[in-house]
């Protein structure tokens, strides 16, 4: 088995920056979901409301991140800004107070958005655990759902294809790691994998929504509720959720790139 995708999202719910070699981070994935676009209350807001945050697109420079999008003119987010304020932000059932930016910067996204929203920032050295049903004390996440990181098959991703009229890309399912090279829900019976310098822990499967039905290229939600509805006709469990990926734990972290073995360990 190989790594054949490596992905990270910098500002949650927005395009994926496709990567050859990254750093596993204690977050997760360097840069990855590091930023976040909250509602006035402090709200986290992702592509499940706003399906046109996936043509956001972004670009990690020396001393910036630069943020595209259809109609709008690059925005470049310096990463030594100098923060004067911050925001009580929610993220599911998790409650973070973290660097917000200014006016000049939040109104690029309101722009875009057509909808007033903030941008918010978690700093190297915010603490935010995972749940504790899963993880171990030490264990934290970005602004992701819940986990550091995502892993998906290829092969998981053929045979729901198989299974559709209308093939979708893997970017529906916004994974970090892709795996070539095991049967289908493969990923579903491993507990611990090493990849390259890094060692994960393969601790809970993923748990799809609405998101899944959002085109990633028009930033359009299908009305026909595909892929999630044929999904859901063969990965639901008994608690009503639909599986598809598991999520990944921090074991040990180093460098990893595209054509690293995946190894059970």
């Amino acid at each position: 088995m190989q790594l054949t995708e490596l992905n990270i999202f910098p500002i949650k719910s927005t395009a994926p920056i496709r990567l050859a070699m990254a750093e596993v981070s204690k977050h997760g994935l360097q840069w990855d979901r590091r930023w976040m676009l909250v509602d006035a209350d402090g709200l986290f807001i992702t592509g499940r409301k706003f399906p046109q945050l996936t043509k956001i697109q972004t670009a990690v420079h020396k001393d910036s991140l630069a943020v595209f999008a259809p109609g709008m003119e690059t925005l470049y987010i310096p990463f030594d800004f100098p923060f004067t304020t911050k925001r009580i932000v929610r993220v599911w059932k998790d409650i973070c107070e973290v660097p917000a930016y200014g006016a000049a910067i939040d109104d690029w996204f309101s722009t875009f958005l057509t909808s007033p929203c903030h941008l918010v920032y978690m700093p190297d050295d915010y603490v935010r655990p995972v749940d504790r049903t899963y993880a171990g004390p030490t264990d934290q996440t970005s602004f992701s759902d819940g986990f550091p990181l995502l892993l998906i098959s290829q092969s998981s991703l053929a045979d729901l294809n198989s299974h559709l009229e209308t093939p979708v890309i893997m970017d529906r399912f916004r994974p970090n790691l892709v795996v070539h090279g095991c049967d289908a829900y493969a990923e579903d019976q491993w507990q611990q994998i090493r990849v390259g310098e890094a060692i994960f822990k393969v601790v809970k499967p993923c748990s799809r929504c609405i998101f899944t039905t959002v085109d990633p290229a028009s930033g359009v939600r299908n009305l026909d509720g595909e892929p999630l509805k044929t999904l859901s006709s063969y990965r639901k469990r008994a608690d009503g959720k639909v599986y598809f990926g598991q999520n990944l734990l921090i074991v040990q972290k180093g460098r990893i790139k595209i054509g690293d073995a995946v190894e059970l360990c």
